[in-house]
């Protein structure tokens, strides 16, 4: 696979890319990296018995419940909410998250809700990537609304594009550069006919990057083809946490060795060598809601207001290596491990679940 780093200079714009047009904002509009401090955490407690069924439904339900008391405890969090489960989102979580009501399909803000965006002046905005089920692999018509709903809300300005890409796709450092997966972004799923180059130039324009560092992910193995937040995050610019499966029997075992080695090689938007921590995944897991599809990772923790959440899986040392490598990274927030069972479960985790609104 001919791996391309860089945005592609020259605008050329043809085919299915001639809805794309650059900014005439006139400050460039960029996604600040996650640990830039929040105004809030978006969630979505849209966990329902057709998708996840009758077993795992409640557990999810307690999870999404301790991850937004969780969060909290730092900054705020709004929760949307089907009115036919407001009474029971009360009741899990009382008055410390702001319980909003909106029509939904799932849980996963991440991928569902905007990406905002900020200018150096003080302006923000958000991006709509127009979900679409992860190519159409599940129902979407009500959270293919939730990025309008929650731009209105927010009170922002909306930005549009007619690229079709997930949150949980992208991972940036704030400076210009950012890690995404091809089997994700250049999916014929998502964007069929679109190049690398166009892509390059139309996130040149709705996140301010210069430099984007392509992984190959993999395709079919999970709903996201491969998101980015479950296999490389930025700590800071020049500083990546990567995962790593340590089972030579998973898929993920050959994906995550050969992504390890990209990292290695390439450079950052200023022309820096990424240093690279490596998280390796649990090879034990608790029994309770194992499934194929149970997604036992480090690396899709979240970064809010003092504090980096991240799962445990009962697995004791690497339980502890995890927390030990991010409170070295992220020597000035507290590390707090939770329990998402049911979530990872359903092969998601707790960044997939939250969405950061950047205070300006």
């Amino acid at each position: 696979m001919k791996l391309g780093m860089g945005v592609a200079g020259g605008l050329i714009l043809s085919g299915v890319n001639r809805a794309f047009a650059m900014t005439t904002d006139k400050d460039i509009w960029f996604m600040p990296e996650e640990s830039e401090p929040h105004q809030r955490t978006w969630m979505a407690f849209g966990a329902n018995k057709d998708i996840w069924g009758e077993k795992l439904l409640p557990e999810v339900q307690r999870n999404l419940a301790t991850i937004a008391l969780t969060i909290a405890r730092y900054e705020p969090v709004a929760m949307l909410v089907r009115q036919s489960d407001f009474a029971l989102a009360k009741q899990l979580m009382g008055s410390k998250v702001d319980l909003i009501v909106c029509p939904l399909d799932d849980v996963w803000m991440r991928d569902t809700g905007p990406v905002f965006v900020v200018t150096e002046s003080g302006d923000k905005a958000a991006a709509d990537f127009n979900f679409n089920g992860w190519g159409q692999k599940q129902v979407f018509d009500h959270d293919a609304k939730v990025a309008e709903f929650v731009e209105q809300y927010a009170k922002v300005k909306r930005i549009r594009t007619t690229l079709v890409l997930e949150g949980g796709g992208i991972e940036v450092d704030g400076h210009g550069a950012a890690i995404m997966t091809e089997s994700c972004v250049l999916n014929d799923n998502r964007n069929p006919g679109v190049t690398k180059s166009e892509c390059e130039q139309e996130l040149q324009r709705l996140l301010g990057l210069k430099h984007i560092i392509w992984l190959p992910g993999i395709k079919g193995k999970d709903i996201t083809d491969g998101h980015t937040d479950f296999y490389a995050r930025f700590v800071r610019p020049g500083v990546v946490v990567a995962g790593f499966d340590p089972d030579p029997n998973s898929f993920d075992h050959t994906v995550t060795k050969r992504h390890l080695e990209i990292l290695r090689s390439v450079r950052d938007a200023r022309g820096r060598q990424l240093e690279i921590v490596v998280l390796a995944a649990p090879l034990k897991m608790r029994s309770t809601f194992a499934s194929n599809n149970f997604a036992a990772g480090y690396i899709n923790f979240y970064v809010c207001n003092g504090a980096v959440i991240v799962p445990e899986f009962g697995d004791p040392q690497a339980d502890t290596a995890a927390k030990h490598n991010l409170r070295r990274l992220f020597p000035e927030r507290e590390i707090v491990q939770i329990n998402i069972d049911g979530i990872a479960a359903g092969g998601g985790g707790i960044h997939c679940t939250t969405q950061q609104e950047p205070m300006v």
